[in-house]
Order: C-alpha cells, then structure tokens, then sequence
C-alpha cells in the first residue's frame, strides 16, 4: 500500500491590485493617464536631473523649425544639412504640399534664414506674391524685379555661364560654354512651348541650336544676341542653318522648314511676351550675393503665359548662375558655395502649356548637382493631374517621388490617400494631416480665429515614420512675410449724406 502523501498546507492568496487600482467606491481606482511631454536640454541644464532624462528622438541637425506635436521638442532639419551632415537623405530636396493660407511660405522662409546663417545662399527664382522678397532685403541680398516695364530677361544671354567660361578657358571653358548652350536652347524652346501650347519639334530645335552657334561665331564680343538677332539669322539662311534644314539648296524647302519657327519668333516678340524678353537683360543676378529673390509679383494674375515663361527664365539664369559658380570652385578660381533654390507656386507654370514639365525637367537637370538643393512648393498632387498628357503627368509626379523630404500642410483625405500611394503614409497619418485641413469654428467670430491646420506640417523621409511639428513664428517673421497685407486694415467706405445717388 502506498502511503499518502502529506499535502501542504494551502496558504491565504495575497490579493493582487490591478495596474489602475481597486474599482468601487472607495477603491481609488486611477483613470488614463497621458504621457508626460518630453524636453531636450544641454549636458550642463539637464545634468542635474540625471538619470531620468531621456531623448525623444527628435531630428536636431539644422534649422530649428518647430516643436514635435506629440512630445514638445525641439525638432530641426532643411534637405541641405539633412544630406550633408546628418545623412538622413540621399537628395538634398524638399517636395512641400498644402492647402492655401497653411503657412507653406512661411516655414521655408524660416529655412532660409537658417541655412543663410550657416553660409547657403537661398536664391528664390520668381517670387509671386512676393512671399519672399522682404526676407532677402533683410538678409542683405538682391531683389530683381521682372514684368512689363519693370525689367527684362535676354533669355539668349548666356549670363554668369559665359562670364565663367571665358575666365576658366581651356576644355573646362570648352565644357562650360556647352553647358550654357544647352540652357539657352532650352530656355527659347520653352518659351515656343508656351505660346505655341505644344512642344516643338525635333528638327526645329536642330534648326535653333545651329542659329544659336551661329549667332555666337558670327556676333559681337561683349554683347549677347537678342531675340531679333535671332529672326536675322532665320531669314538670311547661312549655310550652317540650311545644312539642318535639308533644303538642297531649294530656298522652298528652307522656307517650308523655318517657316512655323519663324512666326512663333514673331509671336513671342510681338505678342504678350515681347517687352520682356526682347531685350537685354536689366539686372543680372551677382554671384557674389549671400541670397537673390526675381521678384516677378508685378505680373497679372491672370496672364499665365508672361508668368510661366519669366518664372522658367528666372530659373534657367538662376541655375545657370549656380553652374558658374561651382565651376569657378573647381578651377580654383572662387571658394566653394551650396545653393537652395525655391519653387514656389509649381501649378502656374505647370498648366501654361504642354510641354512645360519637360522644360522645367529639363532646366532643372542641366545644373550641376553637387552644392545645390532646391524646394518645390505647390497645393496639390492634382496639379499633376491635370497635365494634358499621361507622359507629363509621370514627370510631375517623379518630382515628388525624387525628393528627399516631403512636408505636407492640410490636406483633404482623398489627397492623402494619393499622396500615401507615392510615398507611403499609414492611416493615423493621414487622419492627422486631413484633420488640418478643416476651417475654424464659428463659435466666436469677433476672434482672430486660425484654421486648426495653420504652422502644423508633418514631415515624412522615406519609409520613416512621418515627424508631426508646429511652427510659432516671432514678431520678426510676422514683420518680413505676411501674405495678408492687403487684409491687414479694414477699407475706409465714404460716407454717403441721405439723398445722395450711391
């Protein structure tokens, strides 16, 4: 027989408190409590709180632009110390989308003036408001006004390119001087593209680029040619002209080949477009400037073609300015400068006609990459989608896809839901950023009331997580940029005496 084994004495269960505490009256039971916010402080303030402070993992290398919305700290960052210093990105580019009226300007105005403090020199390639102008004033920079009686761009004008190119000499000014033709062809067939409302042709910019080498040989030193220079060559047919144009010597086929380049040269000069470019250039831009805004605010709203076409020459002289300058840097002939080059207002040019991505793709391409970082501004990823064909629909939409960072204001959901499909934002993320982009209450309408989204921006690298921040601007930044000038007083109405017609 077995014997049974004495069982232990069974010992009272000391009752465990639940995580929150006891429920029931009495019981002190702890509702939810939020996590408290997270600060950053130097070894020398937090030092005496150690070991319980801790990082929250907020980007600090660059421009301060905010604080996180989650945690309160301090959160830093522009694509040019993103990809030089800190090695977030691999292209030194910003992509920025929002709602009007959401600070969009303001917060690369704050880019601007940080990264000027570190030595980059901003340069603001067709200011339309402006949004940008008094900042550069105030940064000691140059403002260089375009419109109809304002100032002129000589787009044949090989500008800072030439200059440098002359000055280095040898293969690399053989390079360089290349380099500037290729800009100046580009920039001449945009402004085609633009009153034509469709790209040229392939032979006719085989026809342009031998009246531009043409016009080089055969000119005066000193003196860049015009756009009616350039109307001589096509009627005196020189044998490097023909040669393109297949003529044999039939002077009916030269005519039938130069005949419709001929009339858009005619159209540009005395049409819309003639006051501004058919001269020489006003104000050159100086290489030696520490930030350059072309402010072109002075052109109507509505006449989209003078606008797109002097936003695409401020941008082709803008970054052929930044080519000479890195130029001159490798022949030892200047000291190394990065360049940041602004983009605002991306839709207008992008609707004046078809074509007009593979110009500004093109423009954009021919610069030298090292040294230059650039922000492309714009409302909506509809901006793309509204191109006429499905090829200058993937080229806009490669712009967002090419860029390092992406800032996204307020935003409508079915916005997000497109944005997400490029660069992949989660759920929560996107209920976020379409949450800003809803109006005030009408609770208090005396109230100087903002929309819930203004100076809220959600920054997303890559597959990372997105860094939602607010940006509080100072006294400062309201005196340089306020976009609401025309709003800032109330209009005087004259009094009207009883009897009077109105």
């Amino acid at each position: 027989m077995r014997r049974k084994q004495p069982q232990p004495s069974k010992q009272p269960r000391t009752p465990t408190v639940p995580s929150r505490g006891w429920a029931g009256p009495g019981g002190g039971q702890v509702a939810h409590m939020d996590p408290p916010s997270m600060w950053r402080a130097t070894t020398v303030q937090a030092c005496g709180l150690w070991p319980f402070a801790a990082g929250s993992g907020a980007p600090m290398t660059g421009v301060p632009l905010g604080q996180h919305l989650h945690t309160g700290a301090t959160v830093c960052g522009d694509p040019i110390s993103w990809f030089t210093r800190a090695r977030y990105i691999s292209n030194p580019s910003l992509f920025m989308l929002g709602m009007p009226g959401l600070g969009k300007s303001t917060l690369v105005n704050r880019m601007l003036i940080g990264m000027t403090a570190t030595g980059v020199v901003p340069l603001v390639l067709g200011d339309l408001k402006p949004d940008y102008a008094d900042t550069v004033r105030a940064l000691g920079g140059q403002v260089i006004s375009i419109g109809r009686g304002v100032g002129g761009i000589n787009v044949l004008d090989p500008g800072a390119m030439g200059e440098a190119a002359e000055r280095i000499g040898g293969e690399a000014g053989r390079v360089l001087q290349a380099e500037a033709h290729g800009r100046v062809l580009n920039m001449v067939a945009a402004l085609i593209t633009i009153m034509r409302g469709r790209p040229m042709d392939d032979h006719e910019q085989s026809v342009l680029s031998a009246c531009l080498h043409h016009l080089k040989d055969r000119g005066t030193p000193g003196r860049p040619p015009l756009l009616p220079d350039l109307l001589k060559v096509l009627d005196e047919g020189p044998d490097r002209v023909r040669a393109v144009t297949l003529d044999r010597g039939n002077q009916e086929r030269y005519q039938e080949a130069v005949d419709p380049l001929h009339r858009s040269l005619i159209g540009i000069l005395d049409g819309p477009l003639g006051d501004t470019f058919a001269t020489e250039t006003s104000t050159r831009i100086n290489p030696n400037a520490p930030a350059v805004c072309v402010d072109i605010s002075r052109i109507g709203e509505a006449d989209t073609q003078l606008t797109a076409a002097a936003m695409l020459a401020a941008w082709s002289d803008g970054l052929g300015t930044v080519a000479a300058a890195h130029a001159l840097a490798d022949a030892g002939l200047a000291p190394q400068r990065w360049f940041f080059t602004v983009l605002d207002e991306l839709w207008r040019p992008l609707r004046a006609a078809s074509g007009i991505v593979e110009r500004i793709d093109a423009l954009t391409r021919l610069n030298r990459s090292l040294g230059l970082g650039d922000a492309k501004i714009t409302h909506t990823l509809k901006d793309a989608e509204a191109l006429g064909s499905e090829s200058d629909r993937a080229k806009a939409r490669g712009f967002v896809e090419r860029a390092g960072m992406v800032v996204c204001a307020g935003l409508p959901r079915t916005e997000m839901e497109e944005l997400g499909k490029v660069i992949g934002m989660s759920e929560r993320e996107m209920d976020l950023v379409s949450s800003w982009s809803s109006p005030p209450g009408w609770a208090n309408p005396t109230a100087n009331s903002e929309p819930p989204g203004r100076g809220r921006f959600l920054i997303k690298v890559g597959g990372r997580p997105g860094i939602p921040i607010k940006v509080a601007i100072t006294e400062t930044e309201k005196t340089l940029h306020n976009t609401n000038t025309r709003w800032s007083e109330t209009p005087k109405v004259p009094l009207v005496k009883p009897g009077e017609a109105r």
